[in-house]
């Protein structure tokens, strides 16, 4: 098995986002990265960076690292408290109950912790 990797966001920052996304397509690429889990865990703001109507919701990458198993999960506290229904989200959104739980959970289990 490869590594074990999550990317937080917090922040509804394409910037950032894009940064995460180059990151994860070089880990991928890198022979280090062969079989590597990763999710992205967006929580606050970030939530919004995965709405259909959000400028990233047809970038290409992200359906390519969703075929190659990127989990993207996201936190049920940020969506209730921002108002965002499930059917809002672009295909392949995980919800997690609480973004700051599954971090700490993602932690014990052994991965990696990126801030991009």
């Amino acid at each position: 098995m490869g590594c074990k990797v999550v990317f937080h966001l917090d922040w509804n920052d394409p910037d950032r986002m894009n940064m995460a996304l180059n990151n994860i397509l070089n880990l991928l690429k890198d022979p280090f990265g062969k079989d590597a889990q990763v999710c992205v865990l967006a929580n606050g703001q970030a939530v919004r960076l995965f709405e259909k109507r959000s400028a990233l919701s047809t970038d290409a990458r992200i359906a390519e690292l969703r075929d190659k198993g990127l989990r993207l999960l996201l936190c049920n506290n940020s969506l209730t408290g921002l108002h965002i229904g499930r059917d809002e989200l672009i295909e392949g959104c995980e919800v997690v109950p609480a973004g700051i739980v599954e971090l700490v959970r993602l932690q014990q289990d052994g991965f990696a912790y990126i801030k991009p």
